[in-house]
């Protein structure tokens, strides 16, 4: 996001700067896709997750400040909302036994959190919308306090000109509207990040787009918001929402939304950084003292700072990443489709498939995206996100078919050659990808086990909605702690 900045300090001139400034770097981008070296020997991996704080009862807690302070923990940082905070892992390969360390780090990192939290009477909860978030939570004031998240909001809701609609008609309906970003931070995700070549990242990026429906209906874990059962993945429809700029007249013009899942196939990454230059203002002109064509022509390796900010506030499902390490740039794809949790172990069997499928699509001889209409993958993304497990989505040469059997026929054993490729030891390999043969053969994720948790709390409970989310939390909270997958958690 930048360095912090105070309120109101963006003039007419920041902007031109920074539109001039975002300009140079994209040509300096251009350059250095034709003749620089970037790293890209051992594919590096990496995951943040985005953690929800609760306190005894399962209301949020809006603690992260001193919760922060006391974990004092680098990987650890403020996310947007007062009862958020965000975990990075440190990135590594997952050649090997890879997968085994990220789970014992993560594990490691959030027990040590968990216990900090509870000094402040809280507990970290990972889900993808807490369940027991009202309107009167996902308020400007519950904003974290670091300034420019304020900055961030005043800057969206003054774009739109009037206060953002939340409208979402899944099983149950939600309409109102906010006059804040909020809401956003309700939703909280699982992010991965693989490290590509610069001639390759075209198709592991249109890879990625294409599966990302079956990401989501898989690893679904967002059914509630505001007491509502909306869509298996509620989150998908929120954080589009939430962020929209857009008044209605804009939309109607065929202006692009901020969360924005594409357009087209692509055929190379600067496709992706020059359509967010042209179709995107400025949310945020910061300007760096850098001149990136000086830097370059010194040898240098330029940061690109503007341009790297301008990307970081388009919201793209899959968004192109330019970052530099040790000296080296590199070039990632960072996606951002899942929610948080169930379990640690359900994260990972989430990496799993993912890395393991996009690498087996992108090496494949004939291109999945050659086959299939980038229409009809975005049709498959919000068809998942809205049924989850339920969904029928459509696969080339299959044409509509259930997700479950797409992925236990088809893509499991792509997704296995794609890990095997990646070097994996196959008792990973099989321990993790066998985690999402079984969620799709028991047709149980996390959204299906907090939906059927909730209706037995009201059915056979007599809870009310109110009491029986609460219910639900509480027991969510304590089975993601024994690292157990969800699909295997009891309902009672």
């Amino acid at each position: 996001m930048g360095r912090d900045v105070a309120q109101g300090a963006f003039t007419r001139d920041d902007r031109i700067r920074y539109r001039q400034k975002v300009r140079r770097c994209l040509d300096v981008f251009a350059l250095m896709l034709d003749d620089f070296g970037f790293d890209a020997d051992r594919p590096m991996t990496g995951l943040e997750i985005e953690l929800n704080l609760v306190d005894s009862t399962a209301e949020p807690a809006m603690r992260n400040e001193e919760i922060l302070a006391d974990i004092a923990d680098p990987l650890f940082q403020t996310e947007l909302g007062q009862f958020n905070l965000e975990l990075n892992a440190e990135p590594r390969l997952i050649e090997g036994t890879g997968f085994a360390d990220y789970e014992r780090d993560l594990r490691g990192s959030l027990s040590r959190a968990d216990e900090r939290a509870t000094r402040s009477d809280a507990k970290i909860v990972l889900v993808g919308i807490l369940p027991t978030l009202t309107e009167g939570h996902l308020v400007e004031d519950n904003l974290s306090t670091n300034e420019r998240y304020r900055v961030l909001n005043d800057q969206i809701v003054g774009a739109r000109g009037e206060d953002i609609e939340l409208d979402i008609r899944g099983v149950e309906q939600l309409r109102t509207h906010t006059d804040s970003i909020a809401p956003e931070a309700a939703c909280t995700s699982l992010q991965f990040h693989l490290q590509v070549a610069p001639d390759s990242f075209a198709d592991y990026w249109n890879a990625s787009q294409a599966i990302a429906g079956v990401q989501v209906a898989v690893g679904a874990n967002s059914p509630y918001l505001y007491g509502r059962q909306l869509w298996a993945e509620t989150r998908i429809a929120l954080f589009q929402q939430a962020t929209d700029t857009r008044p209605d007249e804009l939309k109607a013009q065929g202006v692009r939304p901020r969360v924005w899942f594409g357009e087209r196939w692509i055929t190379s990454i600067f496709d992706l950084f020059e359509e967010n230059v042209r179709y995107f203002p400025p949310l945020l002109p910061i300007c760096e003292d850098e001149d990136p064509v000086e830097v370059l022509h010194a040898g240098g390796v330029p940061k690109l700072g503007e341009l790297r900010l301008h990307n970081g506030t388009v919201y793209r499902w899959n968004r192109p990443v330019y970052d530099i390490m040790d000296g080296r740039p590199h070039l990632r794809v960072e996606n951002r489709v899942l929610p948080a949790g169930p379990t640690v172990v359900d994260m990972l069997a989430n990496a799993a498939f993912y890395f393991g499928l996009a690498r087996g699509l992108a090496e494949a001889d004939r291109p999945i995206w050659s086959q299939l209409t980038f229409s009809s993958a975005e049709e498959n993304f919000h068809a998942a996100a809205r049924r989850g497990l339920d969904a029928v989505l459509h696969w080339p040469g299959l044409g509509d078919v259930p997700v479950t059997k797409l992925v236990l026929d088809q893509l499991l054993p792509t997704a296995a050659a794609g890990l095997n490729g990646f070097g994996v030891a196959a008792a990973q390999r099989d321990r993790l990808l066998g985690i999402i043969e079984q969620r799709c053969r028991t047709a149980r994720n996390g959204a299906v086990w907090q939906t059927e948790t909730v209706w037995a709390a009201e059915r056979q409970h007599g809870m009310d909605r109110k009491a029986a989310l609460h219910h639900m939390v509480q027991r969510y909270a304590e089975l993601q702690r024994s690292n157990e997958p969800v699909h295997t958690w009891p309902v009672n």
